[in-house]
Parts: structure tokens; C-alpha cells; sequence
């Protein structure tokens, strides 16, 4: 029998350095620094299509994505989180709900969190409410504790689209 409903997680983490734009969530952080990769290096918007992707027992956003295609050099991780979403669609699942966790010691995440609930909610095609965000420190150890990167968890559940 096949469940109505799975779960997925997900989690990246890119280093910070100068010279980059910082993007979290579909939103543009004021910051001197930004995330090192390929596309926008949005590891929010990773882990969250990481999770979906899981959740779908689907292969992760490297095989869809690879650093390694100059296609998606710079690309919008808003864009490959759609293109995610249509995969999904086309094997008759759908997003219910995300949760997500910032792990960041720098730039502070709170005064953006609403606005990259609202972005993501959008390009999920789900309500604000669906879609749960937090922000959190490493309490100043390892690397991210230092400010060297940044570093996402995502959940998510995906049920069976009604017209499947």
C-alpha cells in the first residue's frame, strides 16, 4: 500500500566570502559578504529541495542541478526550487508544508525571516503558514560559529496531488 503522504529532509551549507551577493531564502541580505557556489548558493532553498526531493525518493539537487553544467552557473535557486516543485508534480506529489532551520552567526537572520517565508511560500504554491522558518547560532563554535559559512536543516512533507 502506498502512503497518501512522505517526508523528506535536507541540508546544505555553503562557506561566506567577499565579493558575493548573500541570498537566504530568495531574499538579498546587506552583507559584505556572500555564499561561495555555483548558482546563488541559496543553502536554505537547497536544503529545502533536497528534503522535497528525498521526500519523492528522488536523487538529490546535485543530480538535477550539477555544479559541473555552466548552465546553472549564477542560476536563482528560486528558479531550480520551481523546477523542483514540477518535478514533484509530474509524480503525482505536492508540497504540504516545510520547516527550516538557519544556522548563521552573522548577518543577524530575524529581521529577514518573514520576508523569506513569504518568498518561499510563493514559489512552493503553499500559504505563509505553511511554511516554518528559524534562525539560529552555532554559539560560536566549529565553522560556522566562527562566521565561515552558513548552514541549513529542511522538513518537509509532500502529499499526493489530488488529481493523480
Amino acid at each position: 500500500m502506498s502512503l497518501p503522504f512522505r517526508i523528506g529532509h535536507g541540508y546544505d551549507i555553503h562557506r561566506l566570502v567577499e565579493g558575493r551577493p548573500l541570498v537566504l531564502g530568495g531574499v538579498r541580505f546587506e552583507s559584505p559578504v556572500g555564499l561561495l557556489g555555483h548558482s546563488d548558493a541559496d543553502c536554505l532553498t537547497h536544503a529545502i529541495c533536497d528534503a522535497l526531493l528525498g521526500a519523492a525518493g528522488l536523487p538529490d539537487i546535485g543530480h538535477f542541478f550539477p555544479n559541473t553544467d555552466p548552465a546553472f552557473a549564477g542560476a536563482d535557486s528560486q528558479t531550480l526550487l520551481a523546477r523542483v516543485i514540477k518535478e514533484l508534480h509530474g509524480r503525482g506529489w505536492q508540497p504540504a508544508n516545510v520547516d527550516a532551520t538557519i544556522i548563521a552567526e552573522r548577518p543577524k537572520i530575524a529581521p529577514q525571516l518573514e520576508a523569506m517565508r513569504r518568498r518561499l511560500a510563493t514559489t512552493l504554491g503553499l500559504p505563509p503558514e505553511a511554511v516554518g522558518l528559524k534562525a539560529t547560532t552555532n554559539e560560536g563554535t566549529g565553522s560556522l560559529g566562527r562566521g565561515e559559512a552558513i548552514a541549513a536543516h529542511a522538513v518537509c512533507l509532500i502529499e499526493r496531488r489530488s488529481d493523480a
